[in-house]
């Protein structure tokens, strides 16, 4: 019995044997209690999510579940560090280490809280805001550059390291990067002014030159449209910004204007009707307001009438199912009236002079 005494109290670096096995004990165990807890809080969170509508128990079950092993073990590591006696030096890397530790793995979960709150919020705008959904995402990019600025500001900081010179050294630098990397920067700020300005938004419909489609996303650096035909067209912010945009999305009624030529040999009194006919027809229409119908002048095988009116939607298959009904109607009324619709002919003169 004295033997194995003697053999645990063999001083190694300065610590008897006994408490290497302590601290090794308290290194192991540390680090299953630690992982079990991490468990057990994930697992409980998540039964109580399931049985609650509001969201926070969810957020914070989604936090604990990114909680990472490696700050686990290196928790587990400086709790055994108490068990033995080392240099100050030591003790301070152990700590530091700890430290440093704790403020990634908060960075992380404030990260996630942050963000998936965000996200929350952004799910219940989009629909009855699109603008909304556009600013959040911004704000949670943004969000992430501050958490995590923080993070390594405290955690310089904790290591001895002059912050503020530092600060004032990536300001110096940061004005040699932002040359460097000025196109990136442009579409940055491009985003931004999209976000605040909100020339359009999520769901808008859009012509850009030649390309139309819906607003699917908007990113930092591009924004994305779902075009007509089914691919995505992707468009850099700054390129976008500097072209000639049609929002149809802006738009709550379609001006429509069409034209009717009829026959020259068309009585005066059925040319007075057909402004009356073409009136009577979209009025018939719902969702329409007529502006006016004219006799707007001789072409050169019809005699041209101009109509203009107003559907009070912006859908473009409503458009069409009107205009359709209401091209209809007036056929249908020609037909009644026996007025004829011209389409291009030519009369041919012949005349005969003396031999």
């Amino acid at each position: 019995m004295t033997r194995e005494l003697e053999f645990l109290n063999q001083t190694i670096l300065g610590n008897s044997l006994l408490q290497w096995l302590f601290a090794v004990a308290a290194l192991l165990l540390g680090y299953l209690l630690l992982h079990l807890a991490k468990h057990f809080a994930g697992r409980r969170l998540a039964a109580i999510a399931s049985r609650t509508e509001t969201q926070w128990d969810d957020v914070f079950a989604r936090a604990i579940d990114k909680t990472k092993a490696l700050f686990l073990f290196v928790a587990a590591i400086f709790i055994a560090a108490q068990f033995l006696q080392l240099p100050e030096h030591t003790q301070l890397i152990f700590h530091n280490l700890f430290i440093v530790a704790l403020l990634i793995q908060a960075g992380i979960w404030i990260g996630v809280i942050t963000i998936s709150t965000l996200e929350q919020h952004r799910l219940r705008t989009l629909k009855k805001d699109p603008a909304a959904a556009t600013t959040i995402n911004a704000l949670g990019f943004l969000s992430r550059i501050i958490i995590w600025s923080v993070v390594v500001l405290v955690a310089l900081d904790n290591l001895g390291i002059d912050v503020t010179a530092l600060v004032a050294g990536l300001g110096i630098g940061g004005v040699a990067v932002a040359l460097s990397l000025q196109n990136i920067l442009g579409d940055l700020f491009s985003s931004l002014s999209i976000i605040l300005d909100k020339p359009f938004v999520i769901g808008d419909f859009l012509i850009i030159d030649d390309y139309m489609g819906s607003v699917e996303y908007v990113g930092l650096k591009t924004t994305r449209v779902r075009s007509l035909s089914g691919e995505q067209l992707i468009f850099s912010n700054s390129d976008l910004l500097k072209s000639r945009i049609r929002n149809y999305g802006r738009m709550f009624e379609r001006r429509v204007v069409f034209n009717i030529g009829v026959t020259y040999d068309t009585p005066r009194e059925k040319l007075k009707r057909i402004p009356v006919i073409i009136r009577e027809a979209i009025e018939a229409q719902e969702k329409t307001r007529f502006d006016r119908s004219h006799f707007m002048k001789y072409g050169d095988y019809s005699l041209q009438f101009e109509t203009v009116y107003y559907l009070l939607s912006p859908d473009y298959n409503i458009y069409m199912d009107k205009q359709q009904a209401i091209y209809f109607t007036i056929h249908e009324a020609f037909e009644r009236e026996h007025i004829e619709f011209a389409y291009p002919t030519q009369t041919l003169l012949v005349t005969q002079t003396a031999g």
